[in-house]
């Protein structure tokens, strides 16, 4: 039984804490803050309740192995899961609209050409065939392998771009691919709301973040009853039972080493911690985490309204700019009786990525397109701006959006959570949390879920 501590209680960093322990591990873990799950956090008032992390779950498979493998009660049992559907509705700048359903390539290609016309679902039904061929080649050293030492074949685009233009060019972008393939500005800006929800820039993001929009209409978006929260309160329980043992209120300095390996921690009100393996689940410079391309913040508010939720009303709604300043606005609707004091209410949640907290008024004044009315059901908001965060690793761009290796340079010191291969989002924490558990249990001999 080795010793193994852990910085950090976000979710990929208590996915491995959960896994170490059942093998075996003494497992303690080093929280700076006085709570657990990370990003994914909680804001309540006068009986509103809002996520301030994440608020819609994808791949939820890779929770569900967390469960399975940790214990006797599986994950539906420990919290409620909401197939979201429809997916979306999508508002464009030019006043068209189209209502997408969760799960169901076929049906996204017929609503498009029902809403859009022009052969529309067509051709996104083409790009689809396209993405599916990147998520063929990189399903498995992207997200279920540990990231290779050459990872060269990873810095080539796996995205089958359409060559075009008197050069035979071929995207290299989100942008690019929006333009050259879908023509039609409305597919390109849905196109890019995925890479703009992961806090990519569409302009910069490799033509093989066309996985994203994969992922989520092939494998569907779920809402956890409550909100997301609820999850990251299950994986802490799940811990707990497991005998993993919680350090709150303990910033972790530095990682000791001794005989160049890792040996302890350093905490910042001077203890020292022995331990024979440690998992970092945040970026700590002492131990050479590379910062690497990284994604943009976001600015959330909280709405508190006044009148309660109509029957028919869609959970999530896109509301597409056509300005850089304020690209897009998500607006979150969830059917939670959960989050709100009564049914006489409803909590509703803006998220405009990589904007700043003086466009507040304008994400309100988008989302009105969404919520008709909605500046006079007001009762109060709240604004926060998100820190910058990685988003899913990537391949393509020469390797610039990989995440850093689970394995890192020093032998016994592993890397899990959003930061860590392969990179940020619920799903990939999860993924992160198996892949380091896997290193320590097994060794070298261990090449990931098969």
């Amino acid at each position: 039984m080795a010793r193994i501590a852990v910085i950090g209680a976000g979710m990929g960093a208590m996915a491995a804490a959960a896994r170490l322990a059942v093998a075996g591990h003494r497992v303690t873990v080093y929280e700076r803050g006085e709570t657990y799950g990370g990003a994914v956090g909680r804001f309540e008032r006068g009986g509103f309740v809002f996520d301030t992390g994440p608020g819609l779950l994808q791949l939820p498979a890779v929770w569900r192995d967390v469960f399975v493998k940790t214990g006797r009660e599986p994950l539906e049992e420990c919290v409620e899961l909401v197939q979201v559907d429809p997916a979306a509705r999508h508002l464009f700048a030019d006043g068209s609209a189209v209502t997408l359903p969760n799960a169901s390539r076929a049906g996204v290609v017929d609503a498009l050409d029902a809403a859009l016309g022009g052969g529309a679902g067509e051709r996104w039904g083409a790009f689809m065939d396209r993405a599916r061929i990147a998520w063929d080649r990189t399903r498995r050293p992207l997200l279920e392998e540990p990231l290779p030492e050459d990872v060269s074949p990873l810095a080539r685009d796996p995205y089958p771009a359409l060559r075009s233009g008197l050069l035979r060019r071929t995207a290299e972008t989100v942008d690019e691919v929006g333009r050259r393939e879908l023509r039609d500005p409305r597919l390109a800006a849905l196109l890019g709301s995925y890479a703009l929800t992961h806090g990519f820039d569409p302009r910069t993001a490799p033509a093989s973040a066309a996985v994203l929009p994969y992922m989520e209409q092939t494998f569907g978006s779920w809402y956890v009853r409550g909100g997301m929260r609820e999850l990251a309160r299950a994986v802490y329980e799940r811990c707990l039972a497991r005998k993993v043992e919680f350090a709150f209120g303990a910033e972790v300095v530095a990682v000791s080493e001794k005989e160049g390996r890792a040996c302890g921690l350093e905490l910042a009100d001077g203890r020292s911690v022995e331990c024979d393996q440690v998992v970092a689940g945040v970026p700590l410079p002492s131990i050479g985490w590379p910062r690497a391309e990284q994604g943009a913040g976001a600015l959330v508010v909280f709405l508190a309204l006044r009148g309660g939720r109509p029957a028919d009303t869609v959970h999530r709604t896109v509301v597409h700019g056509d300005g850089d300043a304020l690209p897009m606005v998500t607006v979150e609707r969830p059917d939670d009786p959960g989050t709100v004091p009564d049914a006489g209410h409803e909590a509703v949640r803006l998220v405009a990525p990589g904007a700043g907290e003086a466009l507040v008024d304008q994400a309100v004044a988008a989302a009105e397109a969404a919520v008709p009315g909605l500046r006079s059901r007001v009762l109060w908001q709240e604004a926060t701006v998100t820190g910058a965060a990685r988003g899913p690793a990537l391949a393509g761009a020469g390797g610039a959006f990989l995440a850093a290796a689970n394995r890192s340079e020093l032998p016994g010191l592993y890397r899990a959570g959003g930061w860590a291969h392969p990179g940020g989002g619920l799903a990939h924490a999860g993924m992160s949390g198996a892949l380091v558990a896997g290193l320590i249990v097994e060794g070298d001999s261990f090449r990931g879920s098969q």
